[in-house]
């Protein structure tokens, strides 16, 4: 990699980053469950998020009772009547939110912009969260949402042929899992999208020495959310929760894998992307050195999150 891993934070990024410790928000590990749900809703969730041609929240049957999906679609060159005869990629997305945050809300703004940009459809899961239901209930929710979508796609004007899966955080780590889990259950995928994702349950990297106080993500974050997400330590080796682990990584889907440098999961986003090259798998590796974790969130103010979003959504349309 040419480039530093980490130089100084983008100015607009500080910026947005006052604004969220004006409000007082104290690290997620410091809060109980209850509360960090809430002010996590209250930080993430509202504004003012672009429109899209057409939105539907509906149910499905999933392994542990009702599975409530959001499904978006857009395209610049028709209405909402004409879907079936026009259809568009599909991405299916998981929040981020370390397994124990996150609602169809919080990311909903996230998802718009992906969906107006990629000229396709985004079916964002509300998968069960930890600690209430622990590993593998949050997996077994992307993959049956995933099964889902490629016997479905066609009813909301999607395309089952130009398939992906991808989320943000712990999104990123279900994609990258569900990914792992197509390969072996039938389940055709075009491409993983793997934002600043969790790879691997271990904390002795050189990025989580760099960046363990933050910002919007600090190790003691991370430990907390580990914890919460699995039974016992012996499921942390599972690499069906540390992807990273997985000994042969031949044959899962292309990917996309977004790093930041100011990111205490910067270093097991990188080794993973690396991994899959050593294994054959055809990988875009964006990394932005001055970025956080979580910025794509942040695209309504910081000019390269944005612009990130504008790649994303080019690969997208290209599905």
């Amino acid at each position: 990699m040419t480039e530093p891993l980490r130089t100084e934070l983008d100015s607009e990024v500080v910026a947005v980053i006052e604004q969220i410790e004006a409000q007082g928000v104290p690290e997620w590990s410091a809060m109980s469950v209850d509360s960090a749900r809430r002010v996590e809703d209250d930080v993430f969730s509202g504004g003012d998020p672009p429109d899209v041609n057409f939105v539907r929240d509906l149910s499905i049957p999933g392994p542990g009772g009702s599975l409530p999906l959001r499904i978006y679609r857009h395209s610049d060159a028709e209405g909402t009547d004409d879907f079936a005869e026009n259809p568009v990629p599909v991405l299916v997305y998981y929040h981020g939110g370390g397994w124990v945050l996150g609602t169809l809300d919080s990311i909903d703004g996230v998802c718009r912009r992906l969906a107006r940009r990629g000229e396709c459809a985004v079916v964002s899961v509300d998968y069960r969260l930890a600690p209430e239901h622990p590993f593998p209930a949050a997996l077994d929710d992307a993959v049956t949402a995933l099964r889902w979508v490629a016997e479905n796609a066609q009813a909301f004007g999607g395309d089952p042929g130009r398939l992906a899966v991808g989320g943000t955080s712990a999104g990123g780590n279900l994609a990258a899992a569900t990914a792992l889990r197509a390969r072996t259950e039938e389940l055709d995928l075009d491409r993983q999208f793997l934002f600043y994702p969790i790879t691997d349950h271990a904390f002795d990297t050189d990025s989580y020495a760099e960046n363990a106080d933050g910002p919007l993500l600090t190790r003691a974050d991370m430990e907390w959310f580990w914890d919460q997400y699995l039974r016992s330590e012996v499921d942390g080796a599972n690499p069906y929760a540390s992807p990273l682990r997985m000994p042969d990584l031949s044959g899962v889907a292309p990917a996309t894998v977004l790093t930041a440098g100011f990111d205490p999961l910067r270093d097991e986003g990188i080794a993973y992307a690396e991994r899959l090259v050593e294994a054959g798998v055809e990988v875009r590796h964006d990394h932005y050195p001055e970025m956080p974790h979580g910025f794509l969130s942040t695209s309504e103010a910081v000019t390269a999150a944005d612009e990130a979003l504008d790649e994303l959504g080019a690969e997208l349309r290209s599905l």
